[in-house]
This record gives structure tokens, sequence and C-alpha cells, in this order.
């Protein structure tokens, strides 16, 4: 039998993308008030044996979920302004991406290692004090952060799409019809969100960086940067690991913060963007049944679109 398949998503805009096991589905609201649907067959990176590799397989999933998260985004993006003449091109796109992560490494690596630096290690003769308190600077950063991005009432829709997909998960993981009425019943938090991963790696990484030593402060950057994509892993596979445990009561107290913080980056969806999640959704899974049903005919029976690889939810 395959292994259970772990449907996940992102919100874009005016919109939400669903990963299948062979496509993705991005579900975008028009101008107009239609719902355009735009469907993709997955890359090779889906199926690389790579993937059933325990910690390499994180890094393949999260350069995945990036390109495909970036495609989503420009296809919303034109979706959004195509009434208004405007055009959204892939450079545009990916320049601001690479804006963003440039912004990122300086406010998640480059302050906090400074304001230690500058501010703590003179007063205290500890390497591991002075790594963990640029950890735990790290992390109130991004609390910040998130605090900041709520305060954007274009980011806080956006953030309501990312309930809405929450939502269509857990009602479609439960078993329920999807429809808005039987999907409305359920929260936007979600134990695989990406915001739950993204808090893994900020604690993992206080841990590791604690025992990097006091090497000058250039050294101390590239260290960061080098690790991360290992703790990036581990993160990767402690969700993966947590999202088939959750009723064990270790796994769903080590959830707890997780789920908490999602109180921030998720909104109590509106009906119509129940609606878009809903869509993307039934698309995909669709899909993953066509294909299910051509690849048994070529190559004899299968197991059902439930197999596959898990994901993680962004």
């Amino acid at each position: 039998m395959a292994k259970k398949f772990y449907y996940g998503g992102q919100a874009v805009i005016e919109g939400v993308m669903m990963r299948g096991r062979t496509r993705i589905s991005t579900a975008v609201r028009r101008p107009n008030g239609e719902i355009a649907i735009h469907q993709e067959r997955l890359g090779t990176l889906s199926s690389t044996r790579i993937r059933d590799i325990p910690l390499l397989r994180g890094t393949v999933v999260l350069v995945e979920t990036l390109v495909i998260g970036i495609r989503a985004l420009l296809y919303s993006a034109s979706v959004a302004v195509e009434e208004e003449e405007q055009e959204v091109t892939s450079s545009m796109l990916w320049g601001s991406v690479g804006i963003g992560l440039a912004l990122a490494v300086v406010l998640f690596l480059a302050i906090p290692l400074l304001i230690v630096r500058y501010g703590i290690d003179p007063h205290v003769d500890s390497a591991i004090v002075g790594n963990a308190a640029d950890g735990v600077i790290r992390l109130i950063i991004f609390l910040v952060y998130l605090k900041a991005m709520t305060l954007i009432a274009d980011i806080r829709r956006v953030f309501a799409y990312h309930g809405a997909e929450h939502a269509t998960i857990n009602a479609y993981e439960a078993g329920e019809p999807l429809d808005v009425e039987h999907v409305r019943k359920y929260g936007t938090a979600h134990t695989r969100c990406g915001t739950s991963f993204l808090l893994f790696v900020l604690v993992i990484a206080i841990i590791a960086h604690m025992f990097l030593g006091d090497p000058p402060l250039v050294y101390r950057f590239l260290e960061r940067l080098a690790i991360l994509p290992v703790i990036a892993a581990v993160s990767y596979e402690m969700i993966k690991f947590f999202a088939g445990h959750t009723d064990n009561p270790l796994v769903r107290v080590l959830l707890a913060p997780g789920l908490a913080l999602q109180s921030m980056t998720t909104q109590r969806p509106e009906d119509d963007q129940l609606e878009v999640a809903i869509a993307a959704l039934e698309d995909v899974v669709k899909a993953d049944s066509i294909a299910s049903v051509e690849l048994a005919e070529e190559t004899g029976p299968v197991s059902g679109v439930t197999g596959g690889p898990d994901g993680v939810d962004h």
C-alpha cells in the first residue's frame, strides 16, 4: 500500500494554490468575481528518489516549494491586475523575491549577530550564552515582524486566504464534503503549516548555534548560513513525523506553540475566500484521480491518490 499523501498549499494574491500528488492547482478570484483556475504538472523533483531519503528530502521539498510558490504568485498577480492592463513579469517577481531574501538575511542573521557582538559579548564571558542570546533575539525579531505584517490590510487579506486553505484541508482530511457550509466549521490552524515549520527552524537554530563557539563576526555569520539547510532539513523531518502522530500527547504539546503562532499568519476567511480554496483543492484532487486511472490503464492497478510523499503546508 502506498504511503499516505498529505495535500498542502499556499495563499497567493486573491487566491490559493494547492499541491497534489502529480499536479498543482491555483485558484484566483478575478476582479469581476469569477474564479480562475490554473493547473500544471509537477516537475521531476516531485518524483525523484531523493524524496525518500531522510534529511536530503527536506532540502528538495524546500527548493521545489519555493519554485512552485513563485510560479503560483506570478499567476495570481497576473489575474489580479488583468482588468487594469498592467503586466507582472517573472523577472519582476523573482527580483522581489531576491530583495526579500536579502532583507531576511540582514534582519534575521546580521542584525542579531551585531546586537550580540557589540551589546552582549562585552559583558558576558560565555560563547554559549552569547550564541543563545543571538537565537532568542532572532526569535523576537521574527515575532515582531509577523505582528507588523498583520497591521497591513493587503497582508491580512492574504492571511485570510491562508486560513481558507487550512480550513479546506482540515475539512478534506476529516472526510467532510467540500462545500462552504462544511468547511466553515473548521479552524484555520494546521499541523503542517509553514509558520510552524519556521518556528521549529528558529528554535532548533538556537540549540545548534550554542555550540559554534566565538569565532570572528564574519565567520559566525558564514557558519550560520552554512548550517541553515541542515537545520531546515531536521525541522522538515520533525514536522513530517509529527503530522502522522498527532494523537500522541507529547507531540500535541510540541506542536502547540506553532499552532498558536498561526493565529498571526491566518485570518478567519469569508465565504467567497473559502470558495476559492475549495475550488483549488477539488481541482487538484480530481487531477490526481485522473492521473491515477491513466497510470492504472498503462501499468496495471495501483493504489489510490492518497499515496505519495508527505508535504509541508505554507
